[in-house]
């Protein structure tokens, strides 16, 4: 029974064996065979492809033909139309040079025919001119004959008579010229200069760095300086200007070299104080407001110093630069004064030597324009003030002046040497500048106590600089004789013993007062 078992066991798992084979096998052939047909599939579809890839390359090889030709057949269109046009240039200039040619030949020989005119008037003047030789030749023969000299001997005679005769009257002519040259030049110098002088001998205020601002009352001076010295401290920072708050009574002292920052710290203490409200913030808005009304004025300066010299106006900036002048001093000479004075003389000496007037008042009005330049901008203010009057389009004659006055550059016209002598002559004029502030005091103290060292005197006055010496008498110690002679006395002592700049004037006043009282 076990062995049958076994043996159907076994003839199933061959019979499976077979069958598993034989199904496998089947299955195989199946898909060898679809593989293939696929693979067939495959080839034809690839096939389709690379001929229509084929097709589309040869499309777009024939369009990229055509594109080709079409534009090479438009460049050679472009080219034939352009040879074209230069064949027709080329015909017209053709037939130009053609009507050139014929114009030229035609002016030739019309040019022949004038020159064969012209050598027949040759000859027909050379028959002429050979007359007329025979005919002088014969007069000099007959002259010779006459006078019994030969044509050299009485040319050379007459040449020497000539030259001995001219050289005696052109030697005493440039005798007389040359003595009357320097007579009248020397006379007209001393004319015009003394003449400018004259004419424009103004009086120059005497500025110093400080300036003094009355208060109401020393309580003022605590406000003005502040909790532990603020406002003081916002005010020197937003002017520039040391405020001095000390022992005089009812007064504030201001100082500071900018004459213009001075000014402003003057107008705004004056507005805090009248207005009372004295803080930080105030007085920035108060300095900011008077340094715009200041710029303003400045402008009004300019303008009216233009209109006062009789000068047409000038550029905007120009005008600021002069108004400017008025808070600028040179050695003590306010600069706008000096200028306005410089621009009088100018124009008193180029009249007087038949210049122009307006060029010359202009050069002497902005000669000294360049110390109003910014301090930052380094250079001679002559060259700066050349170089500004020059970037706002001013004549040149000007610009030359300006520049040359002291020398910096070379002068290149008669009004430059006019300009630097008229400076020269404002700011050498006695009391026209100031000396240091020390020897100054001390001169016009001296002065003062050598007149009151004479009896009778009262008291004196120093006045003009030191120009001047006002002396009050005791009307019944000295008469109307002994003033007159005290005045002489002083004068001689001040030559003897003390030395200062031009001349001091003496006036010694009498004064009889008589008084009575009704009751």
């Amino acid at each position: 029974m076990d062995v049958y078992i076994l043996g159907l066991g076994a003839f199933l798992f061959i019979l499976s064996f077979f069958a598993s084979w034989f199904i496998n096998n089947k299955i195989g052939k199946n898909r060898i065979a679809n593989a293939e047909e696929e693979a067939k599939k495959k080839l034809s579809d690839a096939d389709r492809d690379i001929a229509a890839l084929q097709k589309e390359k040869m499309l777009e090889v024939k369009d990229e033909w055509y594109k080709k030709k079409h534009e090479f057949e438009n460049e050679a269109n472009q080219k034939r139309n352009k040879l074209q046009a230069y064949e027709k240039q080329l015909n017209s200039r053709e037939e130009n040079i053609d009507r050139k040619v014929e114009l030229l030949n035609k002016k030739e020989r019309e040019v022949q025919k004038l020159q064969g005119r012209n050598e027949e008037l040759s000859k027909n003047l050379s028959q002429k001119q050979q007359e007329i030789d025979a005919m002088i030749a014969e007069e000099n023969i007959r002259l010779e004959r006459a006078s019994g000299m030969s044509r050299e001997e009485a040319r050379k005679l007459l040449l020497e008579n000539l030259t001995d005769a001219v050289k005696t009257e052109a030697a005493q002519t440039l005798k007389e010229i040359r003595d009357k040259a320097k007579e009248d030049g020397k006379k007209e110098a001393q004319k015009i200069i003394v003449q400018a002088i004259q004419r424009s001998a103004a009086d120059h205020a005497v500025e110093t760095t400080v300036s003094v601002l009355q208060i109401q009352s020393d309580e003022m001076k605590g406000r003005i300086i502040g909790r532990e010295g603020r406002n003081i401290r916002a005010f020197e920072a937003a002017t520039g200007v040391d405020v001095i708050v000390d022992d005089t009574p009812e007064a504030v002292i201001l100082s500071g070299f900018d004459a213009f920052r001075r000014e402003v710290a003057r107008i705004s203490l004056e507005r805090l104080i009248a207005d009372g409200r004295i803080h930080p913030a105030r007085i920035e808005e108060v300095v900011e407001k008077v340094k715009q009304e200041l710029e303003e004025e400045t402008i009004r300066v300019g303008e009216n110093t233009l209109i006062e010299v009789g000068l047409p106006g000038a550029h905007q900036e120009i005008i600021k630069h002069i108004g400017r002048m008025k808070y600028r001093s040179s050695y003590g000479q306010n600069l706008l004064q000096h200028s306005i004075e410089v621009a009088y003389l100018c124009g008193i000496m180029s009249s007087e030597l038949g210049l122009d007037v307006n060029l010359a008042k202009r050069a002497g009005l902005l000669h000294d324009i360049g110390k109003t330049v910014d301090r930052s901008v380094e250079g001679p203010h002559a060259l700066l003030g050349m170089e500004l009057i020059k970037k706002y389009n001013e004549h040149s004659i000007v610009v030359n002046a300006v520049g040359a006055h002291h020398d910096d550059i070379p002068m290149e016209h008669p009004i430059a040497p006019i300009v630097q002598a008229a400076d020269a002559i404002s700011g050498a004029r006695p009391g026209a500048r100031r000396e240091s502030v020390e020897g100054y005091v001390k001169r016009l103290e001296k002065l003062e106590e050598l007149a009151k060292s004479f009896k009778g005197v009262s008291a004196t006055y120093a006045l003009q600089a030191g120009r001047e010496i006002r002396v009050i008498v005791e009307h019944d110690k000295i008469d109307d004789a002994m003033a007159d002679q005290l005045a002489h006395d002083i004068a001689r002592k001040i030559q003897q013993e003390m030395e200062y700049p031009g001349q001091i004037k003496v006036v010694v006043i009498r004064e009889v007062r008589s008084v009575s009282f009704a009751k």
